[in-house]
């Protein structure tokens, strides 16, 4: 009769529970039990354990042996608690030394050759193992610079189960050829990103495009810098061809890149989804996000069959989540998005668990003014009856659009703009520096607190702990005893002006920046900002 145990993590969403692996040996009828809640992929793992254990030269126990996942009311799933099973009932067996892994964290996958495969979600198990007090951890090969992003923590990357017995055993350990055939792609990286994810799921790679190759558009590229520099949610409305989606696409290079936390936030999210980019262990760089209108509401705010998986959201966290063509979006959809919009996560509850996922990103919507895309455009060609333009443009509900702080006209671009103005605009590099220097300003003034963008900061808060220039609520109020600003209307008009103070390099708003985020919100024209132009 023998015991050993070991551990191993359960990922839950995007945060990790520490599970001991305990394996135990008894005299009778051979039989191999798993217990503990795991689900179909784990309860396979009998069959891959018995054949890799095989497969690596070691004699298997002709015992009854029972293997426990606990605590057993956390459901358990994936294969990432092979590696934990292996090494648990070979001490069982006496062929590793119990004590020699008792205090281990395995995290891997086991092919029926005794290989060790990656899985998903390393990162973020590597983090919950080091905030249980573990310091030393297994992990595959491939993984290692994902797991090493986590300080403090000694990481092991092994190829193969023979090579980890050696180790265990201070044995020499066997070379493994892990290299594939020249043009062939490695097998061994597949089980990191999951089929139909990456550009299916709307995650896309813009690369670096430029600020300064959009043409015209003077209204919506102030907006979009005021949009970067505050993480205001923006409402791009317009016919087609006007540059909606060309604005939407450069607004993540306007953003400054992720700090050290907010990059190892973006990997965890992105290795558990299965979309974090074969050799690339860290997302430095915000992240872009354009599902397609026809998402469901489980891949936007994440779901799916068992436990919740990060839906478009989370991708998108601490980036822009872009969605084109908004009005063709399901209404329980788009309604969907009202609660992360304002507290920055998301809470999806099902049968086998609640998870908290995080969702801090910055929203662009694009719409037409109507079905066709020409209502109001030079010439009157759009056939669309009123009824059904109304229809059309009431599919963005009013408590959603309530939350959006600036909604902007693009207007068709004209041929002087589009033929002799090209490339005469800001590039994206100028834009960034101010943007930049803005964020700053905000961070300094809210120093000692927990906010650092201006949406961030609760309208109570900034009421009474920053004032703005003397008079310079008049033009807000009045709009408010009209009827045209709600309570929460108010109090994002005040965050967009102060980013407006911010990137103009005031100390506080004064009239015209409150006028002209009254523009920015309403898409009227106010007489102060006009007369100031660029204010």
């Amino acid at each position: 009769m023998g015991f050993a145990r070991t551990c191993s993590v359960a990922l839950l969403g995007v945060e990790g529970v520490v599970v001991e692996v305990q394996a135990d040996l008894e005299a009778g009828v051979p039989a191999f039990t798993l217990v503990g809640l795991p689900d179909k992929s784990l309860s396979e793992s009998r069959d891959r354990v018995r054949a890799a254990i095989v497969n690596s030269g070691e004699s298997w126990p002709q015992k009854k042996l029972t293997v426990g996942l606990s605590p057993a009311s956390v459901p358990k799933s994936g294969s990432g608690f092979d590696l934990a099973v292996a090494c648990a009932v070979l001490a069982a067996n006496d062929r590793v030394a119990p004590p020699d892994i008792a205090d281990l964290m395995m995290i891997g996958e086991l092919g029926l050759d005794g290989r060790v495969r990656p899985v998903r979600g390393v990162l973020p198990a590597v983090l919950a193992a080091a905030d249980a007090g573990y310091r030393h951890v297994v992990v595959p090969e491939r993984t290692v610079a994902e797991a090493s992003l986590v300080p403090g923590v000694s990481v092991l990357g092994v190829r193969s189960l023979r090579q980890l017995i050696a180790l265990l055993n201070d044995e020499l350990a066997p070379e493994e050829d892990e290299e594939p055939a020249e043009g062939r792609p490695d097998p061994m990286l597949a089980g990191l990103t999951l089929p139909g994810v990456g550009q299916g799921a709307g995650l896309t790679d813009t690369g670096t495009p430029d600020l300064a190759e959009v043409a015209g558009q003077g209204a919506a590229r102030t907006a979009l810098e005021v949009a970067a520099a505050g993480g205001h949610h923006i409402y791009l409305k317009g016919p087609p061809g006007a540059g909606k989606t060309m604005l939407a696409e450069r607004l993540p290079g306007l953003l400054p890149p992720l700090t050290r936390q907010e990059a190892v936030e973006v990997t965890a999210v992105h290795s558990v989804a299965g979309i974090l980019p074969a050799g690339r262990h860290m997302v430095d760089q915000p992240p872009y996000c354009a599902p397609h209108h026809s998402a469901t509401m489980q891949s936007l705010v994440g779901g799916g069959n068992g436990l919740p998986r990060p839906g478009a959201v989370s991708i998108a966290h601490r980036g822009v989540l872009f969605l084109d063509e908004a009005p063709e979006f399901n209404g329980q959809v788009l309604d969907a998005l009202r609660q992360p919009l304002e507290s920055g996560h998301v809470v999806i509850a099902r049968a086998a668990g609640v998870v908290r996922l995080p969702a801090r990103f910055l929203l662009v919507l694009a719409a037409n003014p109507c079905p066709c895309g020409r209502f109001g455009a030079p010439g009157g060609m759009c056939d669309c009856p009123p009824s059904s333009i109304r229809r059309y443009q009431g599919r963005l509900s009013g408590p959603l659009l309530d939350r959006v702080d600036l909604r902007v006209e693009v207007e068709a671009v004209s041929r002087s703009e589009l033929i002799g103005g090209a490339g005469t605009g800001e590039s994206t590099a100028v834009v960034a520096a101010r943007v930049r220097e803005a964020r700053e300003r905000a961070a300094a003034r809210y120093r000692n607190t927990p906010w650092r963008l201006n949406s961030q900061v609760p309208g109570h808060e900034l009421r009474t702990r920053w004032a703005v220039a003397p008079g310079a609520l008049r033009c807000a109020e009045r709009d408010m005893e009209r009827g045209l600003l709600t309570a929460r209307g108010l109090d994002r008009v005040l965050r967009v002006a102060w980013t407006v103070a911010d990137l103009a390099g005031r100390d506080r708003p004064a009239g015209v920046d409150m006028e002209r985020a009254l523009e920015l919100r309403t898409g009227v024209r106010r007489g102060m900002a006009t007369a100031t132009g660029e204010a």
